[in-house]
């Protein structure tokens, strides 16, 4: 059976390779760098690689642009990337189909090149087998190290491993096992808590989870459709009508299956999102002119006490609009219950789980923290991802 071979089990030296990082790191308005736990993921792998003499050139994406915009440039990453890593000399390539390609050919082992962020170019999004030959040819070997990224068909996540030998990286290899533990052989109770906006991106996930979980926490925006879906008003909250349907069926899967679904049974709620005062009501009593923006006390007491008798703890999402402080408090009290419940496996990601926990004491008491969001919950579903496929041989 073809499987993916991880860099620490072949001997890779002396050579030339292309590394698929996953360098998206969160940014403030002033382009400084927010939060780098992204690089720091990725370090393990480029310094073992480091360490064997080879020479990398890093391919990376930030943020999402349409065009080549001077906002969305690696220059903070790469400033980031040289603190971490001061014996190298870093240099940002700013378009490697037009630069001197002397660049590459005179590359030191002493030198990192990073390639301007890649989704400049348009036919990363938009599969293209030429510009995955041209990625291909700037080295020898392609590691993939991005699991963030690995949920995608992008160019440099499928394409060069087709034409020159392709690794899994470290933290590939670690994320993998970390959820395949969870998923393939959990202690049991296993709990689930998702947040976040929309239930049909999340549709097959909720299908998977209720066949595992023995208990499904749905909080965030996509509470609101399942409450919806029990027929009850809220008012002007955020809800996905159209999934109404959906939701439903969900739910009676749920009985069906043994899993417990729990939903909000009282809400933080105000006009808008950005309003400093806030009142809390019951779920069945939403007044019409304001929307739900967080979970509500009884809640919270509620999933406290199944989050501490779990042994398995899965959790993606906000459960709140944890932007504005005053609709923090549950997705805080979802870490919290967490990170005190000593006796779990917890696997915690998505990049605003990520971002709403990022500054928190206690980190070191979450088992894994996931890079990926969206790879983690694909993986769950799924059992694979195109970036792993693309690594089979």
């Amino acid at each position: 059976m073809s499987k993916v071979t991880y860099i620490d089990e072949t001997e890779i030296k002396n050579k030339t390779i292309l590394v698929r990082v996953d360098f998206d790191v969160s940014l403030n308005p002033d382009h400084s760098i927010a939060n780098d736990i992204r690089i720091q993921q990725n370090l393990p792998t480029l310094k073992y690689l480091l360490k064997k003499n080879n020479r990398l050139i890093c391919v990376a994406k930030l943020n999402r642009p349409k065009t080549r915009d001077p906002k969305h440039s690696l220059k903070p990453v790469v400033k980031r990337l040289q603190e971490y890593l001061p014996d190298y000399k870093i240099t940002l390539v700013d378009d490697f189909l037009t630069c001197d390609q002397k660049i590459f050919k005179e590359q030191k082992p002493k030198e990192i090149l990073v390639l301007e962020n890649i989704r400049f170019y348009p036919k990363e999004k938009d599969y293209s087998t030429i510009f995955a030959r041209k990625l291909a040819s700037l080295a020898e070997v392609y590691v993939n190290d991005g699991f963030a990224v690995s949920h995608r068909t992008e160019t440099s996540v499928i394409g060069p491993p087709k034409f020159i030998p392709g690794y899994g990286g470290l933290l590939l290899k670690k994320e993998l096992s970390m959820i395949d533990q969870a998923i393939k052989d959990p202690k049991k109770p296993i709990v689930a808590i998702i947040g976040g906006a929309k239930v049909s991106t999340k549709i097959g996930l909720v299908n998977k989870l209720i066949k595992i979980v023995d208990y499904l926490i749905i909080g965030g925006g996509l509470a609101n459709t399942f409450v919806c879906a029990q027929g009850l008003e809220i008012g002007t909250s955020f809800c996905e009508y159209e999934a109404v349907q959906l939701a439903r069926r969900l739910l009676s899967l749920a009985k069906k299956n043994r899993a417990l679904i729990i939903l909000p049974v009282d809400a933080v709620v105000a006009e808008s999102k950005d309003n400093h005062t806030s009142e809390v009501v019951k779920i069945e009593s939403i007044p019409p002119k304001k929307s739900i923006f967080d979970i509500g006390p009884e809640t919270k007491a509620q999933i406290g006490g199944i989050i501490a008798k779990a042994k398995t703890i899965i959790w993606n999402g906000p459960v709140g609009y944890f932007e504005n402080p005053v609709f923090r408090q549950g997705t805080d009290f979802v870490y919290y219950s967490i990170a005190h419940n000593p006796d779990a496996i917890s696997i915690v990601g998505g990049g605003d789980t990520l971002a709403a926990i990022s500054k928190k004491e206690y980190l070191d008491k979450i088992t894994h923290i996931s890079t990926g969001g969206g790879a983690m919950l694909e993986y769950i579903e799924k059992g694979t991802l195109p970036g792993i496929e693309a690594l089979k041989r």
